[in-house]
């Protein structure tokens, strides 16, 4: 059985861009570097001649860690299609916040894309323990959907 979710893999074009995103406008806590070769990550992630960086951030608060990774070898390609909320798979990781509209605004006046503004969730439509909730989705420099949530009691 499942304990917790360890973490969550977002592959980079620019490391250090990446880095400067999520730990200086979000507000993540870099926590350690690896350099990635060798037969042992070619196994796990099934491709050939395997040479990456990555980059481990977290939550100050707690939560799964963040692993920004960059190949340089084999380099992946960006799919335009990836980036919108409505593809299959994956989409977005969602960061709560204690105060929306100042988040929002911090980062929208630092270029940050955003989807839309914040939009609280109508009464009765979905039930949180923690009150009613507001949510905004954003892009990281890769075009990686994000969301910003604060819960309004």
């Amino acid at each position: 059985m499942v304990k917790y979710v360890d973490h969550i893999n977002i592959v980079v074009h620019d490391i250090e861009r990446s880095v400067q995103f999520y730990t200086e406008l979000l507000g993540l806590q870099e926590t350690r570097r690896a350099h990635l070769t060798g037969t042992w990550i070619e196994a796990i992630v099934g491709l050939s001649n395997v040479t990456a960086d990555v980059v481990y951030v977290q939550p100050t608060g707690g939560g799964p860690r963040i692993e920004l990774i960059k190949y340089h070898c084999p380099e992946g390609e960006s799919l335009p299609d990836n980036s919108l909320p409505n593809t299959q798979g994956l989409r977005h990781i969602a960061f709560q916040v204690d105060d929306m509209e100042a988040t929002y605004q911090r980062l929208k006046a630092a270029g940050v894309p955003f989807i839309g503004p914040p939009v609280t969730v109508p009464s009765g439509i979905v039930a949180h323990d923690d009150g009613q909730k507001s949510l905004c989705y954003f892009r990281d420099p890769d075009g990686v959907v994000l969301e910003l949530a604060a819960y309004i009691p």
